[in-house]
């Protein structure tokens, strides 16, 4: 509850009933914590009594913070301007005058019935009369429950850095690793599905899977394993290997013996993980679909543990290991083990099998098997023309985006998770988890200039069944789609999580979805055209993309819009987007001409027509510079475009004049930050890493070659220790923020370090 009011009973409550006037004999446990209670955030405290406020507060000594309601609620701590009459409008007040979402009251049922009957919805009220033992000791329990619970909630749980977080994929989900091997992210059945394991922004209550060394300690390193998406943490006598391929194996007995087991589903996903050594493990498996919202039951069987309570079947198959099951304090049930590695004959298997009951034993090895997994991204690693400049930084980079392709469908997910915080504690968290046509084509085209086009090809086949859906309408595309193309429901928030570090809410859904952004076309038409000139020509699906496209700018270029960067403000004439619109014309006409022998003087009028609109009216005198939107004197790093894109030659003074305004107001270290106007949203966000790269890019093209250099190397030393970047970084703090890996940063990396190979 993001704003709570806790109110208990004086007499009887936090003392023993039946004391005389003038004395109280307090439980001093229960006064300490409801101290420590009132100290959180967005959390009030209330003590009622019959006695005067004098006595009372004489008797309590409880802190300023803690409002006193006494004389039966005819006196009180709560200001002049309140004029209550009893107990039950006094709370009231407050209820209303703190805006709390709900009221946890303690007291007695008989003298507090009043109170008790007032209490609705999400109140919850706890009568010590019925309680086993003393009342104060019941009180003191409770409230220490609720200050562990409630500070859990506010604060969330201890956090790895966002950067120190590794990715598996099989193309179908992902999942997101700690240091010390804690399955901390996994969504099933795709990545924008509910979670399995939600660690990462709900803290142990929203599920994991751990193994450690039995004796404890920090592991010796992670790596993955070169060209592959496979994962080694090594402690000493204790190595864990995690990959994730897609299919569940089975035996020609798809039920595995089990009467409530099923077939796999085709395309189910399956996390393996095989722990080798010499030494002793414990492992945890707490599973909680739903983002921990619905009861989960484990359920022991021949081979392994079923996952019962949730829509989407899953099984954990570990026949080497002996689980005890226990449920926790929130009703769920985790599973407990230790492993002797050695009397295991060195090695144990298990793994999760996602979509599927299905226990029985796979028909292949499990080294046969890893093997099999990683030869494709080997495979593919290999075709790859990589630069000899930061080239192990690129393939990773390379492999990551790959890893963000949902092979089922050809969209891209712009990141893998949702609701990685942009501040430490505060609101902007985000859902990434869908595909926007911006990101994905700009992530496409970056692997067609790294020679593989299977990912472009594939996702504009995608988009052409979206433009099909508009029928004829082209410029009513949303900015996103979820992976399967379909719209997005209403922005949703997941009260119960107390989001990463305590940074809530935790957002599902994206209300982006309903904005206008006319930018998409450009990057959309550029890969294309990319994709055109590597293999030499173009074919009827994707030049009705371009052609659509261009329809789409000629009816709304002129049009005000929300911007690339999606702030919550009323439309504007962006500069941004504006070149976009002027992007799409010149590739379209590039695609044109090149491969499909046309000349289409239309097209090139408006592309004259933008561009001249543009550099009238995207200048400001004031600023010096190109700014964010027309008439705004605010910078905005998305400005550099208008040299970047070619609108502009990058000696054009103008363009200079913005690249050194950029630099002197947006840079600050090794990050370059979007913006600084306000845009709408409290507190404040990380330097973006895209920013970053299209400063060095800016750098490169007006001749400052050295300061490219300096820059890219101050952002790949911000990446985690397996080479994974999120979306922004804070200088400050030196830590990542924002949803992880993210696409954009990724991309980033391989665009300058092709453009510094040169």
């Amino acid at each position: 509850m993001p704003r709570l009011l806790v109110a208990c009973t004086y007499d009887g409550v936090l003392s023993s009933p039946g004391t005389d006037q003038g004395q109280a004999a307090e439980t001093p446990e229960a006064v300490a914590v409801l101290r420590e209670i009132a100290a959180l955030p967005d959390t009030s405290v209330a003590v009622l009594s019959g006695r005067p406020l004098g006595e009372l507060a004489t008797l309590s000594r409880l802190p300023a913070e803690v409002h006193l309601i006494a004389g039966h609620g005819v006196e009180h701590t709560l200001g002049p301007a309140l004029i209550t009459t009893d107990a039950v409008s006094a709370v009231d007040a407050l209820r209303t005058r703190n805006s709390a979402g709900a009221v946890l009251f303690i007291g007695d049922g008989q003298a507090d019935a009043q109170v008790f009957a007032r209490l609705n919805g999400p109140d919850l009220g706890i009568d010590t009369v019925f309680a086993p033992g003393e009342p104060a000791a019941t009180a003191a329990i409770a409230l220490a429950l609720l200050e562990r619970t409630r500070r859990r909630w506010l604060y969330g749980e201890p956090t790895v850095p966002i950067e120190r977080h590794s990715l598996l994929s099989d193309q179908r989900t992902v999942a997101l690793l700690t240091p010390d091997a804690t399955v901390t992210w996994l969504c099933h059945p795709r990545p924008d599905s509910p979670t399995l394991f939600g660690h990462l922004i709900g803290g142990a209550a929203a599920g994991r899977l751990t193994t450690s060394p039995y004796r404890g300690g920090l592991p010796l390193g992670q790596r993955y394993r070169t060209g592959t998406m496979t994962l080694e943490t090594r402690w000493p006598g204790l190595t864990v290997t995690d990959w994730l391929e897609s299919g569940a194996p089975t035996g020609p007995d798809s039920s595995g013996g089990h009467p409530d087991a099923r077939a796999p589903l085709a395309g189910t996903s399956t996390l393996v993980r095989v722990l080798s050594g010499t030494g002793t493990a414990q492992l945890e498996f707490a599973p909680r679909p739903e983002f921990g919202q619905v009861e989960v039951r484990l359920a022991p069987r021949p081979g392994g543990l079923l996952v019962a309570g949730s829509g989407e079947r899953a099984a954990l198959y570990s026949p080497q290991v002996e689980w005890t099951v226990r449920s926790d304090e929130d009703g769920h049930d985790t599973a407990r083990a230790i492993v002797d590695l050695a009397a295991c004959g060195g090695t144990v298997a298990i793994e999760l099998r996602l979509g599927t009951h299905d226990l029985h034993h796979p028909p292949t090895d499990v080294g046969s098997r890893q093997a099999l997994a990683e030869r494709p991204w080997r495979d593919w690693a290999a075709g790859l023309r990589l630069p000899t400049f930061a080239r192990a930084d690129v393939l990773r980079s390379a492999l990551t985006l790959r890893g963000l392709c949902h092979a089922p469908t050809g969209a891209i997910l712009a990141a893998a998770t949702s609701s990685l915080p942009e501040e430490i504690g505060g609101v902007r968290n985000w859902d990434y988890r869908y595909c926007w046509l911006r990101d994905a084509a700009m992530t496409a085209r970056t692997l067609v200039d790294l020679g593989s086009l299977h990912e472009a090809e594939d996702l504009l086949h995608w988009i052409g069944g979206l433009v099909a859906a508009t029928g004829g309408h082209p410029e009513r595309l949303h900015p996103l789609y979820t992976l399967d193309g379909r719209h997005l429901g209403p922005e949703a928030v997941i009260d119960t999580l107390p989001g990463y570090a305590g940074s809530r809410p935790v957002r599902v859904g994206n209300l982006a979805d309903r904005q206008v952004q006319l930018d998409i076309f450009g990057p959309v038409t550029d890969l294309i055209a990319a994709v055109a000139d590597a293999r030499g020509g173009i074919g009827d699906e994707e030049f009705g993309i371009v052609e659509a496209a261009v329809q789409a700018v000629h009816r709304r270029w002129h049009e005000p819009d929300h911007g690339l960067w999606e702030a919550r403000l009323p439309r504007r004439h962006h500069v941004y987007s504006k070149v976009m619109c002027w992007l799409a014309m010149d590739r379209a006409l590039h695609i044109a001409a090149q491969h499909r022998g046309q000349d289409r003087p239309a097209w090139r009028r408006l592309r004259d027509q933008i561009a001249s609109d543009v550099t009238e009216h995207g200048w400001h005198l004031d600023a010096n510079a190109y700014t964010v939107a027309y008439g705004h004197p605010d910078l905005d790093a998305s400005s550099l475009w208008v040299g970047l894109s070619g609108l502009l030659d990058t000696d054009d003074p103008r363009f200079l004049a913005t690249v050194e305004k950029v630099e002197a107001e947006l840079r600050s270290g090794p990050v370059v930050y979007r913006y600084r106007w306000d845009d709408g949203l409290p507190g404040r966000e990380g330097g973006f890493h895209l920013c970053t790269a299209w400063l060095i890019e800016a750098y490169l093209r007006t001749g400052r070659r050295d300061d490219a250099e300096e820059l890219f190397t101050q952002m790949l030393n911000t990446a985690g220790p397996t080479g994974l970047l999120p979306e922004q970084y804070d200088p400050l703090t030196e830590r990542g923020l924002g949803n992880h890996p993210q696409a954009y940063t990724h991309l980033g990396v391989i665009r300058c370090a092709l453009l510094l190979n040169t």
